[in-house]
Formats: C-alpha cells, sequence, structure tokens
C-alpha cells in the first residue's frame, strides 16, 4: 500500500540517498553508516517529508453551513432528489474522513433511492464498502439471521412494462376475402401465423398485413432479406399466440431483439428484453450483451449487465470490453445503462478507479464521464476538484488548472490547493503564497490555508504558518512531520521526537511512524525502530516505506538484524510490562513479534485485536478478529472469536449466543468474558447486573493470564460500583492493581470520590498518568476530581495530548458561558468543531445560539447535527423548538 494517495512532484523527481534505502538492501550485519558520520545532504534526503496530498474530496470552508443546507433540503425535496442530496452528503464526510458516517449516508441513499438503477448503483456501493464483510453475514446465517441488503436485485421484476407496448386493437384488412393465416417464407421454410395476431405486433406490422400495404394482399411474404431466422420467426409467431417466449435459444433471442426493435414490436421487444435479462448471471454474459442492449435500447438487459460489473468490483474493471461502454458511452448510452442515475453511478466507478490506480486512463476516462453527468454546481465542483487532481497526478498541468480554476469558480475553495502547486511548479511560488494569502483574508481560515501557504513562504514565516494550521486544525499531519523533521536535521533530538510523538498520541498516522522509523534509524536505536516497522505491519501489512520504493517487511528483516532475539518468556514479560504502562503501539510490536513463533496465534490476534480497538483502528482490529477464528486450536475458542466479531458489527444478541454455545462445550475465562460483556449491553435491566456480576466471578475462576484477568477484575469493579457495592467494588481495583492493571487506578479513583474522598481520588489519578504512557483519557478523569484552576489545566493539558477528545472544550464552554461570556464560549466550541464532526459539539452550539436569540444559527446547528445523528431525540426537541421561532 502506498503511503501517500497522491505524493507531491517534488519527492517524485527528488533523487533519493544513495545510502537510504538502498544501502539497507546490500547491508552486513553491525556495518550501518552512523547518523553523526552522514553529511548534512544526506541525512536531509533521508529525513525528507513530502508535501501534504492534495485530498480529491471535497471539502467545503464550512462544512456545518452545507450539512445544514442538505438537512433543510432533504425535509422539502421531492423524492426523486433525496438520493442525490444524501450522496452529497456522503462527499463532506468522506473530505471530513468520516467513515461511519460517510457509509450510514450511502444506506440512505440507498434506502431512499426512487428508480431502480439508484437502488442498484447504491446497493452495489455498499457491497464495494463492506468488502471483506462477507464472513459477518456467514456467522449471522449460522445463528438464523438472513442478510441479503445488498445481493443481486430481479431487475426484470423491479423495472415495469412500457407503457406503449400495450397491445394494439384489430383492425379489418382493406379487402374483405383476405385469409386469416399469413405466411412468411425465410429461405426454404414457411412460417404459418396469424394475420390479426402479428398485426398487433406493432403498427407497422399492422399497416403491413391489414392496412393499404400490397402486402396486406398477399397470403405468402418473403422475409429472407429481414436477417431474421425461420427458427426465430417461428418464436415471434408463438409469442403473437401466446404472449410468452418460452425456452427459446440465447441467440434465437438476440435476433428477435434486434427484429423487434427494427419492427417497433414494443411488447415482443419487451418481453425479450426481460428473457434475456434473466440469462445474466456473469461478467462474461455481462460484457457479451451489453452490446445488444446500448445499440437496441434494451433498459432491462443494460441494467442488468450493468449491475453483475459493478457486484464484481475492483475486479471487474480489468474487463477491457465492459469499460470501454463505460468510458466510451454517450448520453443516450447512459441514461439506457444508468436511467437518472448516470451522476450517482460514475461516483461510485471514479472513486475505485482512483483507488486501484489514480494516474490510470481508466481513471481519467471514467472521471470525465462523470463531469459530463453533472446537473447542478455542486456535482460540478466535486467532478471538477477529482478530475484536477487526476489530471495533476498525469503531469496534465494545463488541463489540471482549468480544471482547479473551474471549480475553484463553482465555489470550491479548496481547489485553490490544485492552483498554488501548479503555479509553484511552473516557478510561480509567489503567486501561490499571495494566492493564498487572498483566500486567507477573504474567508474563514481554516488549517489547511496556513499548511498550503507554508510551502510557499520562507524561514520563520513558514513556521508560524504551520504553528497556526496545527492551532486551528491539530489532525493535519504534515505540520507535526515538518517540524520534527526540521528539529532532526538540527539534531535536537529530543525536540523532534517529541513533536512526533505528539501526533502520534491521538493518531496511528502510518506516515508519522514510517518518520519516526526514520528517525530511530538515524539514531541507530534498532529497538525502538523495530517498533515501530513492527506496528506499521500490524495495521498495514502490504505498507511500502520511502515513498513506495521499500516493502516495509524487508526493512523490518534487516532492521532485526540488529536487535536482540527474544525467548517466548521474554516475549510475554515485554508485553506484560507494555501492557501494564498503556503502551499501546509497543504492545502491537510484541504480539506481532510473538506471531512469528509457534505460540498459540489466535490468542495473539485476538489479543491484537483489543489494543487496536483501543487505538481507533476498528478495520484493522476487524482482520485481526478474523485472524484470530482462522487460527484458533479449538471449536470452543472459535465460537469465542465468533461472537466477537458479531458483537463488535453491532450484533450484541447474536454475539451472545456464540458465548453460550462456546459454554456449552467448554468453561472457559474469554467466553465467560464474552457472555457477561454481552449481556451488560444488551440488557438495560439493572436487574441484570447480579447476572454479570456471576459470570465475570466464573471467569476469574477459569485458567488465563494476568493480563485479562485485571481486565475482567476492572470490570467486576465497575459493576459492584454501578450497584453501589463500594467495598466489593475497591477489593476488586485492589487486586487488579496487584497483577498491575493500571487502569484500575481510575476505578479506585471513581470508589474513592463516592465515599467523599476527591483528594484520594485525585491522588489515585494521578498514579495512573504517572504510569501511562498514553494518559489524555487519565488528565480528563483527573479533571473531576479537583478545583476549577486545576481542573482547567488538566483540561489544557487532555487538549494538548488528544485534540480530538470533546469534553475540554465543551467544558470550557460551558463555564465561559456560566460566566455570561456568550462570544467567547461559542468560539471554543467552534474551535473543535472545526476539524471534528461532533454530535455534542453541535448540540451545545445549538443550545448557546438558541439562548442568546441567535434563531439561525441554533437552526443551521441543529441541522448539521442531525446530519451526523438523524436520531437522537434531545437534537430532535431542540430542532423542532428552534424551528418554531424561525422567522
Amino acid at each position: 500500500m502506498k503511503r501517500a494517495f497522491f505524493p507531491s512532484e517534488s519527492c517524485k523527481d527528488t533523487h533519493f540517498n544513495s545510502v537510504i534505502p538502498q544501502s539497507w538492501l546490500q547491508v552486513e550485519r553491525g556495518k550501518l553508516s552512523k547518523f553523526s558520520a552522514q553529511s548534512p545532504s544526506s541525512v536531509e534526503s533521508f529525513i525528507k517529508v513530502p508535501e501534504p496530498q492534495i485530498l480529491p474530496f471535497f471539502k467545503p470552508v464550512d462544512y456545518v453551513e452545507v450539512l445544514a443546507q442538505i438537512h433543510e433540503e432533504l425535509e422539502s425535496c421531492p423524492p426523486h432528489e433525496r438520493s442525490n442530496l444524501y450522496l452529497l452528503q456522503f462527499q463532506v464526510f468522506k473530505g471530513l474522513g468520516e467513515v461511519k458516517l460517510m457509509r450510514r449516508s450511502l444506506r440512505s441513499a440507498w434506502l431512499k433511492s426512487s428508480t431502480v438503477h439508484e437502488k442498484l448503483v447504491f446497493g452495489a456501493w455498499l457491497k464495494y464498502e463492506k468488502q471483506g464483510e462477507e464472513l459477518i453475514s456467514d456467522l449471522l446465517s449460522s445463528c438464523g439471521k438472513c442478510v441479503k441488503e445488498f445481493g443481486m436485485m430481479d431487475i426484470a421484476s423491479e423495472l415495469p412494462s412500457d407503457e406503449k407496448s400495450k397491445s394494439l386493437k384489430d383492425r379489418k384488412a382493406n379487402e374483405k376475402h383476405v385469409p386469416r393465416n399469413v405466411s412468411f417464407r425465410i429461405g426454404n421454410e414457411t412460417i404459418q401465423c396469424d394475420r390479426q395476431k402479428m398485426a398487433r405486433l406493432s403498427a407497422p406490422f399492422c399497416a403491413m398485413l391489414t392496412g393499404c400495404f400490397a402486402e396486406s394482399h398477399y397470403e405468402d411474404i418473403d422475409f429472407s432479406e429481414n436477417n431474421i431466422s425461420a427458427a426465430a420467426m417461428r418464436a415471434i409467431s408463438d409469442f403473437s399466440q401466446t404472449g410468452c417466449l418460452d425456452e427459446v435459444h440465447p441467440d434465437i433471442l438476440l435476433e428477435i431483439l434486434i427484429f423487434a426493435n427494427k419492427f417497433c414490436c414494443e411488447k415482443l421487444k419487451d418481453a425479450c428484453d426481460r428473457e434475456l435479462a434473466c440469462l445474466v448471471s456473469s461478467r462474461q454474459d455481462a460484457v457479451q450483451l451489453m452490446e445488444y442492449a446500448l445499440e437496441e435500447n434494451s433498459l432491462v438487459l443494460a441494467a442488468s449487465c450493468l449491475q453483475v460489473f459493478l457486484h464484481d468490483l475492483p475486479d471487474s474493471l480489468n474487463d477491457n470490453r465492459m469499460v470501454d461502454y463505460l468510458t466510451h458511452a454517450n448520453r443516450q448510452h447512459k441514461i439506457i445503462m444508468a436511467g437518472s442515475a448516470a451522476f450517482s453511478l460514475y461516483c461510485f466507478l471514479g472513486e475505485v478507479a482512483m483507488t486501484v490506480d489514480p494516474t490510470s486512463d481508466i481513471t481519467s476516462l471514467l472521471l470525465e464521464q462523470l463531469l459530463d453527468s453533472t446537473e447542478n454546481h455542486r456535482q460540478r465542483l466535486v467532478a471538477y476538484h477529482r478530475l484536477g487532481c487526476v489530471r495533476l497526478l498525469r503531469k496534465e498541468y494545463d488541463e489540471a488548472e482549468r480544471l482547479f480554476e473551474a471549480a475553484y469558480n463553482e465555489g470550491h475553495i479548496y481547489s485553490v490547493v490544485g492552483l498554488a502547486r501548479l503555479a509553484n511548479i511552473r516557478g510561480k511560488k509567489s503567486w501561490s503564497f499571495e494566492k493564498l494569502s487572498s483566500v486567507i483574508s477573504s474567508c474563514t481560515p481554516r488549517g489547511w490555508m496556513f499548511q498550503e501557504r507554508s510551502l510557499y513562504a520562507e524561514g520563520d514565516d513558514s513556521w508560524q504558518d504551520l504553528e497556526k494550521a496545527t492551532e486551528l486544525d491539530p489532525t493535519l499531519n504534515f505540520p507535526y512531520m515538518y517540524r520534527a523533521a526540521s528539529l532532526m536535521r538540527k539534531e535536537n533530538v529530543q525536540s523532534a521526537l517529541a513533536e512526533i510523538n505528539r501526533i502520534l498520541g491521538f493518531r496511528l498516522a502510518l506516515e508519522c511512524l514510517e518518520l519516526r522509523f526514520c528517525f530511530y534509524l538515524a539514531l541507530e536505536d534498532y529497538q525502538s525502530a523495530i517498533c515501530d516497522v513492527q506496528a506499521i505491519l500490524t495495521l498495514s501489512p502490504d505498507y511500502r516505506m520511502f515513498e513506495g520504493r521499500v516493502a516495509a517487511s524487508q526493512l523490518r528483516t534487516l532492521v532485526r538484524e540488529h536487535v536482540p532475539n527474544w525467548t517466548t518468556a521474554d516475549c510475554w514479560l515485554q508485553l506484560y510490562d507494555r501492557w501494564s504502562s498503556v503502551d499501546d503501539i509497543g504492545s502491537l510490536s510484541v504480539i506481532y513479534q510473538m506471531l512469528e513463533s509457534d505460540a498459540a496465534k489466535g490468542v495473539l490476534y485476538f489479543r491484537q485485536s483489543l489494543l487496536l480497538l483501543r487505538l481507533s483502528c476498528p478495520e484493522a482490529a476487524m482482520r485481526s478478529l478474523q485472524l484470530a477464528r482462522q487460527h484458533a486450536s479449538s471449536e470452543h475458542e472459535r465460537l469465542v472469536y465468533e461472537g466477537w466479531i458479531l458483537y463488535d458489527t453491532g450484533h450484541c444478541d447474536e454475539g451472545l449466543r456464540k458465548a453460550e454455545e462456546s459454554i456449552a462445550l467448554k468453561r472457559s475465562f474469554e467466553a465467560f468474558f464474552l457472555k457477561a460483556y454481552a449481556l451488560a449491553d444488551s440488557s438495560p435491566d439493572p436487574s441484570c447486573s447480579s447476572a454479570v456480576v456471576s459470570l465475570l466471578q466464573d471467569a476469574l475462576k477459569c485458567p488465563s493470564d494476568r493480563l485479562r484477568k485485571g481486565q475482567a477484575l476492572n470490570n467486576l469493579g465497575s459493576v459492584y460500583v454501578d450497584s453501589g457495592k463500594l467495598d466489593l467494588a475497591a477489593d476488586c481495583y485492589i487486586n487488579a492493581l496487584k497483577i498491575r492493571h493500571t487502569r484500575a487506578h481510575q476505578g479506585l479513583a471513581r470508589v474513592h470520590f463516592l465515599r467523599n474522598d476527591k483528594a484520594a481520588a485525585y491522588e489515585e489519578m494521578t498514579k495512573l498518568i504517572e504510569k501511562a504512557r498514553n494518559n489524555a483519557s487519565a488528565y480528563e478523569k483527573r479533571s473531576e476530581y479537583c478545583e476549577r484552576e486545576e481542573t482547567k489545566a488538566d483540561l489544557e493539558m487532555v487538549t494538548f495530548l488528544d485534540p480530538l477528545r470533546v469534553y475540554p472544550y465543551r467544558y470550557r464552554a460551558a463555564v465561559l458561558m456560566d460566566n455570561h461570556n456568550e462570544k467567547e464560549a461559542i468560539a471554543e466550541l467552534t474551535r473543535a468543531i472545526a476539524f471534528k464532526a461532533d454530535l455534542h459539539l453541535l448540540h451545545l452550539r445549538a443550545a448557546f445560539h438558541e439562548h442568546i436569540g441567535d434563531v439561525l444559527g441554533a437552526l443551521r446547528d441543529c441541522r448539521a447535527a442531525l446530519s451526523v445523528d438523524p436520531n437522537h431525540q434531545e437534537m430532535l426537541e431542540l430542532h423542532s423548538r428552534v424551528n418554531s421561532q424561525e422567522p
């Protein structure tokens, strides 16, 4: 996997240092050149940070305003417009990196589809997004729960017959003594037909057989020159009698389709269209039949072929003929294939193609079709910007500039990034700086604006812009990486590591881990280097480093030559130490190393999944959980992992059932723990707490290691606290701490607090802060146990360590509001909302706006919040109340 989706031009053409990585590929043990021995230019090349990628997404300056507009339109628009609005909402969430919200918007687009083509496209898109989740469907089926949401549709039954295909009424022939039957001669064969029934097939047949044409007098008509076989004509005659095409060979059906289209036999054509559509079961069928569908304007057949192609993505992009139909379709062909869903179709295809290869001809052609399918300015700005990104990658600079300019003029301010890069490539660095300065001064400043301007600034101005970028949007990786690399070049090692650790403390970005890996190599700290590369490989097994030049796995092999080998016992001790100190990256690395041994891999992959969930990497966690299931050493162990897979994907009851099946086979710690966890989540009834306690006690009686037993004791303590049994809770937490389950300090602090010993609670959380490597959550919890000034200091530390945690912003805003500093309170929330689409932040800001009488501001935030969670009851009530006040 490439690290940068859109690598910068400057990096692609930079001469790569001869020491790294080439020398790594030839290195002998103990002969790595030292950081201190390398020339400054070598060091600079080694730790070079690429320019930030230009994201090919819709990135409005004020996403809250756009989400609010979309929600408002959804409230009043006709049904046929809803899917496109949800698709636009999807684009906004994609620009924000909100994966769950993106998928929910896609699902809404599918649910609100008003045409078969929309349902087909969005259903296939959802299936594509759920790649790798087939196991979940299989597990649900094993629990008796059928899941066929995004399977193949029966297009023929979904698309109604054309009204024009109704039969014509009988009409009298122009002569009194015309025989009832007529014969059609094809070569040496004659097909007897009922004249009136054949006449009903179409207006041309009616005119020919019963009208003023000479053929109306004939008993025998020569049809040899009409490109129809006798077998096909016989089937047409049967259809005129029965209205059905039963057991007709596909080749004959194709003949009939062409014939019916030629002679305007709408009912015959519709029947033939549907029969052929039912035969499309493979990609090969789809490729062969799509040509006929497009030439003969066969809507059902075309949609069926398209469906098979879409359900086989991304592999079907390798089929040149089908891709050719899609990339060279004219407007009429697009209507035949996709009806009114052409923009949605090419949006989907373009996204898949960009993931496969953003520089390919196929990607470029599909995005040209996307642009050609646009119907409004929002769609145009999305298409212009996306195609501009691809043109830039292909070094088609003039065309890229035209497209970015068009997107910018349509209102997509973010496209100025593309214009600035192009100007810089052409040697107009000052123009780029001035253009970004103009944008910053003319609209609400955003972090990406200062980040981009820093590329064209000099010296301290560049550094100041990056500081401002981080202040406005602390989730941007590039400023941290640039500052860290700059400090490292100046041999300010500790400051460099502190800077890159700052972002890795709350965001496990692969490119940041890679940069830190490079730092450790330069410092000859191979133990730390291998820790990072093993964490990288856990997250992305196929990751390639140094701008895609070297596989991370290859570098890991080489670095390992310079670190001591650990025995299995050493590994367990290391894991225990790192887990106890809440060093999640270090724990991931140890587990990666342990997986190479003969240890029980199922257990290790399971531990790996727990860490990845804690690090907010749900996709990698699910992959590890599936590997745990695959490597389970027994049936009862496999059932536990299946239960967790189901639980983690929202199927709590089915997860509970798997736990019970496992217990029936063998009483084990993990089975009881899963059942307790799932039961506590599935039943809101407080009376179930006694059952949860019993299950956790059963778990603790079963063999397990101290890492897991500490977690069970911690959970048991939480249940006791919720039940008011503080002494029992304290015993659990103290016992957990005895086996170094560090997080138990937090539970014990809660017990102290509930016993009205706030000082002891504060002290307990201080112990956790001192022990834990990742301690933002500990500072946040400790803030509850101290006075206001200390609380403020702790929450400032939380924001510094993890700016994505929303509670500190809400607390500070509430304090400001209590002190009647309304503008400052709203500004505090706005600061976080700018980079995090959080329901609670939007809800609180809406309430503040309502409080000061800003009805429009409150309404905007309500609508944006309901885009994040349409079913949030308090938000719905606030929206209803504010909506009634709208002037």
